[in-house]
């Protein structure tokens, strides 16, 4: 399944919120050190809610550790890096069911050298001039959804149902409980 990298993340609640929304898919997280707060953090569990335990979660000590981990992988796929500064759009690239999705820190994103060094591989959010970038929990949801969405929504419930109010009769029990 898909892999969200973030690279020295800062904020403990946005981190939660992705966690949440990994859970929700299926996808795993990978956080690179150093993060900007410890894991027991109380933001962290609020936006995460009851769902962090249930993530799948690695963490690595520096870029290079999270490099290794990522070749030693024999199933990777593609790791792409999103960053305000990419020519490419996130819609532009048709992303694999084993690929690695890169997100560098709320205050400064993913480090200049890095992104040199793999600028084919660069995606970016298009958004206005006079913004510096999206909130990272957002951004995150953005590129992931699109990614799910080429995939097919792959183990993904598509269809909810309304319960308790059909349009055309009225009121209804849900059909569960008949």
């Amino acid at each position: 399944m898909l892999n969200i990298v973030l690279h020295e993340p800062e904020i403990a609640s946005n981190t939660g919120n992705i966690g949440r929304t990994l859970v929700a898919t299926g996808c795993t997280l990978h956080l690179i050190d150093p993060i900007g707060f410890v894991l027991t953090d109380k933001a962290l569990k609020r936006a995460g809610m009851d769902y962090w335990p249930k993530l799948s979660i690695h963490r690595h000590m520096d870029y290079e550790a999270f490099l290794s981990f990522y070749e030693q992988d024999p199933d990777h796929g593609h790791l792409y890096f999103a960053t305000t500064k990419a020519h490419r759009l996130y819609t532009d690239v048709s992303y694999g069911e084993n690929d690695y999705i890169m997100f560098g820190k709320e205050s400064a994103g993913i480090p200049e050298e890095i992104l040199v060094d793999h600028e084919d591989d660069c995606i970016r959010i298009p958004m206005g001039y006079d913004i510096r970038s999206l909130n990272l929990a957002n951004s995150v949801s953005i590129v992931l959804y699109e990614a799910l969405r080429q995939l097919g929504f792959p183990n993904l419930e598509a269809n909810g149902m309304l319960h308790h109010l059909s349009w055309k009769d009225g009121w209804n029990e849900p059909a569960s409980a008949k």
